[in-house]
């Protein structure tokens, strides 16, 4: 005799397992994007310190315009998902697929990991220090990575609270064994729940499986202030019975995106691993007096500023593989390649 499992199972269908977002709500949120898709931050430049002169004109010293970077931030991320549940096929399994519960289930099976994925991978490939290692993580000198990284980050005057320790799954299993790393015992329940699973150098420790985390990618420390993720709409709807179906219609939306914030770049930190030829960092561009540009990566594309800003965020940013200025000016540059990661910035003063 056949075994009818929805008659034995009724109300209990056989779901993935599902956590929530390990990111959202970790990043900056001071930032409005209410009836814009864009967002414009202007940054003033402040000028270097001139010694007084007690005599004479320009006491303080020559004055000169207050200049400023813009950062233009436009949200990408507009996705979307639509679900009918059939009448007639929810009763043929006893009723098992509850319309409200499955709603849920998509946005934790789904909607939740999606926008993980994405902003995990902006924050890896848009940090300020994107750094290549190929020597390999192990036990013995992940915590010394690590403590290179947050020396990197207080060189830049990075305020040591808010910070963040992101790991993959890997790099946790190595580091849980150190001496150094804290118990997560100490954390308690409701800090695992967050995702948070102990503490590093004043750090919260958050492991990402591997469905979520960036490719080739060790670790990355991110301050709070550095980055946002927002949000703009998120709605879901149940409908009973629409036109044209018998049934329940469940449909979402989700716009949001994840940006780095050019003159706090330096709050995010990536490690790459480079060993045996996985992750590809593009080799810094090498800047000639006539203005013409190299990189020992082949294939790349130069983009660089001649007013102050950063190129891999400022609105100013031209291509091309020549960026001669007069003199006085400083040019800066990166490189960037599909499937690498962005070079760090050169700076060259004509």
């Amino acid at each position: 005799m056949a075994t009818n499992l929805f008659t034995l199972n009724s109300d209990m269908p056989m779901t993935a397992f599902t956590r929530e977002s390990l990111v959202a709500g970790k990043l900056c949120n001071d930032y409005d994007f209410s009836g814009a898709k864009t967002v414009r931050i202007l940054t003033p430049i402040t000028v270097a310190m001139n010694t007084y002169k007690r005599t004479g004109t320009n006491r303080y010293g020559t004055p000169s315009e207050m200049q400023d970077i813009i950062q233009d931030m436009t949200l990408t991320q507009d996705r979307s998902f639509a679900i009918t549940i059939d009448k007639g096929n929810d009763a043929d399994q006893n009723f098992a697929k509850n319309a409200g519960k499955m709603l849920m289930l998509q946005i934790q099976e789904r909607a939740v990991p999606e926008f993980d994925t994405y902003v995990l991978n902006k924050l890896a490939t848009k940090a300020g220090f994107v750094v290549g290692d190929a020597q390999p993580l192990t036990k013995e000198n992940v915590c010394e990575r690590i403590s290179n990284a947050t020396a990197k980050l207080d060189d830049k005057e990075v305020p040591a609270y808010d910070r963040m320790l992101f790991v993959s799954t890997n790099t946790y299993r190595l580091l849980k064994h150190s001496e150094e790393f804290m118990a997560v015992q100490e954390l308690g329940k409701e800090a695992l729940t967050k995702g948070v699973v102990g503490m590093y150098d004043n750090m919260e420790v958050i492991k990402v499986p591997a469905p979520r985390w960036p490719a080739n990618v060790n670790f990355m420390i991110v301050h709070k202030n550095a980055a946002t993720a927002p949000v703009k709409l998120s709605e879901t709807k149940l409908h009973k019975d629409p036109p044209g179906i018998s049934g329940h219609l469940l449909e979402g939306r989700e716009y949001y995106d994840c940006f780095v914030f050019g003159q706090r770049a330096w709050g995010v930190y990536s490690e790459i691993d480079t060993s045996d030829g996985k992750g590809i960092v593009c080799a810094p561009p090498a800047i000639a007096s006539n203005g013409a540009m190299t990189s020992e990566t082949s294939g790349v594309k130069f983009y660089y500023t001649i007013d102050g800003s950063d190129p891999r965020y400022s609105t100013t940013a031209m291509q091309g593989s020549s960026a001669y200025a007069s003199s006085g000016t400083t040019v800066k540059a990166y490189c960037t390649k599909a499937g690498c990661y962005d070079s760090e910035v050169t700076e060259y003063k004509f």
